[in-house]
């Protein structure tokens, strides 16, 4: 199973997703079956940011002077998963999501699941470096937001 701590530093992403902590903790639970760990305790934390703080984050840590979608920091370089294990944190900016502004709110928490997907396999080990990992990657975020679309109405 697991869990997800949703701290929010932007008041901007409560208009869009009234109840953060339900939505992103219901979201997994609609991974295939793979993804959620069931016998396990699997948690992470999400920081619902903006392009001023992500831009400042990438900058600290990856020394890139821009603001970005999403950053994943998993808490160990190589992923192995115990009975009890925290995996790492996502923090997605808000800007990025919201653009264009005329979204609807549909196609806003549309977004926000990729980039989750995206930011949550990054924490499980996945990159996207090399040609042949982007593709490993991005057949896993298909995937799952395959699996996750199909439900994602109870969401909205």
């Amino acid at each position: 199973m697991i869990s997800i701590d949703v701290v929010s530093e932007s008041n901007l992403w409560s208009k869009k997703i009234k109840k953060e902590d339900f939505f992103f903790n219901s979201l997994v639970q609609f991974f295939p079956k793979r993804y959620r760990f069931i016998k396990k305790k699997i948690s992470l934390t999400i920081l619902l940011s903006d392009n001023k703080n992500i831009k400042r984050l990438n900058k600290k840590f990856r020394n890139k002077n821009k603001s970005t979608d999403v950053l994943s920091f998993p808490f160990e370089k190589k992923f192995n998963i115990n009975k009890s294990t925290y995996i790492g944190d996502i923090i997605i900016s808000y800007d990025f999501m919201n653009k264009p502004k005329t979204l609807s709110n549909l196609e806003f928490k549309s977004k926000v699941i990729k980039i989750f997907i995206h930011g949550f396999l990054h924490l499980l080990g996945y990159d996207h470096i090399k040609l042949k990992d982007f593709k490993k990657m991005l057949v896993e975020e298909e995937k799952i937001y395959k699996t996750v679309k199909i439900k994602i109405a109870k969401l909205v």
